[in-house]
């Protein structure tokens, strides 16, 4: 492997050449080096994208055929997936809309539809929102299993799909002060749903920018993003007009948001390289440079963290120190994140003495 070379830089390089913002290509890069970009793909949930970019490169500088072949392999199922959950999401729609609800697709394929190639995208579940609140949303889903906050997570159909059944546009902030002004602003523009060709509802631009950023800052300080996250948020930002920008980021303050912001700002700007004439607020270089050096280090939501390959007592104590370190990140979010986590222990403690695990996750829901 060629020594010296800067590896997170290489991958951007790839990540903008698969997304068509560069006709840079990588070079001298070896087997090992392609295994690593590999690799690096699947930690960030970005397998079908990045594969775009290596179809583009000359023969001389693409992977090896063993690595060529597995990921073209990936590819293709993702691609297949994707089609799934277009389907399901169009199907959903319809089946909702009989009932005399408004619906609309978040995130996921929401998103996907805004990439290059709209098959790419590494794909979740079906995340709906469903117009008519709570207690009549549960009603049109009879067995469903117990609802959180705010949606309902179904069990997945015959073809693998994953269906998230939202009664609230958006889990929120950890804060309860920002997360009301936050929940109400995003009830209100939710109802600007608007029908697309792929078959199914989407909301405004405005309210994908607020919610996908309050769903950025929720898991980035819980647990972590990856860069998947980042190219979303990228073509959320290239399809918003001038307006658009501006009026959400006259919000940011006031939903909590504004240090989030400043920090994927910077991250937007570093690695796919948007002007600032597209953001919403100035790029943050400081909370910045953490976010992006926890997504490279932790993977999509921080599932390749090191420390989910420890044990629950050292995972609580890395997870507490995790949350001490993220206090200079945005104080009150992670004030208010810990005293939600000693809640749930205090509260579950009949449950785990029951089923005998230290464990929040060992708990049946």
């Amino acid at each position: 492997m060629p020594k010296g070379i800067n590896w997170n830089e290489q991958f951007y390089k790839l990540l903008r050449l698969s997304l068509g913002l560069t006709q840079e290509f990588l070079v001298d890069v070896d087997a090992d080096g392609w295994r690593r970009l590999y690799q690096t793909t699947i930690r960030q949930s970005l397998v079908g994208v990045c594969y775009q970019g290596v179809c583009l490169l000359p023969e001389g500088s693409k992977p090896p055929v063993e690595i060529a072949m597995q990921w073209a392999s990936e590819a293709e199922s993702i691609k297949g997936m994707n089609e799934l959950l277009y389907q399901e999401a169009a199907r959903l729609t319809r089946e909702f809309e009989e009932k005399g609800h408004r619906t609309a697709i978040l995130k996921g394929q929401a998103n996907a539809r805004l990439y290059p190639d709209k098959y790419a995208r590494q794909p979740g579940d079906v995340d709906i929102w469903v117009e008519g609140g709570r207690e009549r949303v549960l009603a049109l889903l009879p067995n469903h299993p117990k609802a959180a906050y705010h949606h309902v997570h179904l069990t997945k159909n015959e073809q693998g799909v994953t269906v998230e059944v939202h009664f609230r546009p958006s889990s929120g902030n950890f804060n309860p002060i920002t997360n009301r002004r936050l929940q109400r602003w995003l009830e209100r523009e939710i109802l600007l749903v608007s029908q697309v060709e792929e078959g199914f509802c989407v909301p405004s631009v405005r309210f994908a920018l607020v919610m996908q950023l309050a769903h950025i800052q929720r898991h980035f300080l819980s647990g972590g993003i990856g860069l998947r996250h980042v190219c979303d948020y990228y073509w959320l930002l290239r399809e918003a007009s001038a307006d658009d920008l501006f009026q959400v980021e006259r919000l940011l303050r006031k939903f909590g948001l504004r240090h989030t912001a400043g920090a994927l700002m910077w991250v937007i700007g570093e690695v796919l390289q948007l002007g600032t004439a597209k953001m919403i607020g100035y790029p943050d270089s400081y909370r910045g440079e953490w976010m992006l050096r926890e997504i490279m280090a932790g993977g999509n939501f921080g599932w390749y963290a090191e420390r989910q390959k420890h044990n629950v007592f050292r995972r609580v104590l890395e997870g507490r120190l995790r949350h001490l370190r993220l206090m200079p990140f945005d104080f009150w979010e992670m004030v208010w994140l810990e005293l939600r986590f000693w809640k749930a222990v205090v509260v579950t403690l009949p449950t785990r003495i029951k089923y005998r695990t230290l464990s929040l996750r060992d708990i049946p829901r």
